[in-house]
């Protein structure tokens, strides 16, 4: 028995093995509000303009089931994500987001589309593009498609 003493003695408690430790709550605090601020200097705030994915239930199903008007691509920007279409009917130009374009090239200047007209909060007073189709390429032009390619029209 004296053996069995000596090879557990009760003042060494036996190995446990213990989870890491956890960073203090200050952490959790802290951390979003540094990456809030961190994110906010490179000037990435959120566009106030609705898009495909940001636009309500609602105002989609009225775009959907409003009329389909036609214009000509006035000036479109791949890089900024967003251009203009003057419509045949004379009226304002419009805006229209890139997210709002179907198909699989990039308008140009001078293409003809159709498309269909949803109303920008919060005052709705002006309006962009929704739904936009290229029908007709603008002919002599360098058509650039999503992926990349570049084709001859």
């Amino acid at each position: 028995m004296s053996s069995e003493q000596s090879e557990t003695s009760p003042t060494e408690p036996p190995h446990v093995p213990r989870a890491p430790a956890s960073p203090p709550l200050i952490f959790y605090r802290e951390c979003p509000k540094s990456w809030e601020r961190s994110h906010s200097l490179l000037g990435e705030l959120p566009s106030p303009l609705p898009t495909k994915r940001t636009r309500t239930y609602s105002a989609s199903a009225r775009a959907t089931l409003g009329p389909i008007s036609k214009g000509k691509c006035k000036c479109f920007s791949r890089s900024q994500g967003h251009g203009f279409i003057t419509p045949t009917d004379g009226k304002e130009d419009i805006f229209v987001h890139i997210s709002d374009i179907e198909g699989e090239y990039v308008p140009v200047e001078g293409d003809e589309v159709t498309y269909k007209v949803c109303a920008v909060p919060p005052k709705n007073l002006k309006h962009q593009a929704v739904e936009v189709v290229i029908t007709h390429l603008a002919p002599g032009t360098k058509h650039e498609t999503w992926s990349g390619q570049i084709i001859n029209s």
